[in-house]
């Protein structure tokens, strides 16, 4: 694994609303992560569904659902996302910012 160094050695220090930020989304990891289980099991469920409908009714519509499941799809890689930044976060600041539980 690859570590980031900046040049000269030293971090600057973090202003009070980026500790916040990064605390805040330090807390929320696991909702992320949650949120992105949750979305990917919505939108398969929907996708499953639609595709069932559209078997049992050939003039079942479909191309605004399919939208419905795309949205879904990327709205739960995007939780996804935010729990993998999360982690960065965590790695690089938990100590110096008291760990994830820290409020």
């Amino acid at each position: 694994m690859a570590t980031v160094e900046r040049p000269g050695g030293a971090e600057p220090p973090l202003a009070a609303s980026q500790a916040q930020f990064v605390r805040r989304a330090l807390r929320r990891k696991k909702l992320f992560l949650a949120l992105s289980v949750i979305g990917v099991v919505a939108g398969l469920g929907l996708a499953v569904l639609y595709t069932v409908l559209r078997v049992r009714n050939p003039h079942f519509e479909v191309s605004a659902r399919a939208v419905i499941v795309v949205l879904v799809l990327l709205n739960a890689r995007q939780n996804l996302r935010q729990y993998r930044y999360a982690e960065v976060l965590e790695k690089a600041f938990g100590a110096s910012l008291g760990g994830s539980d820290a409020r």
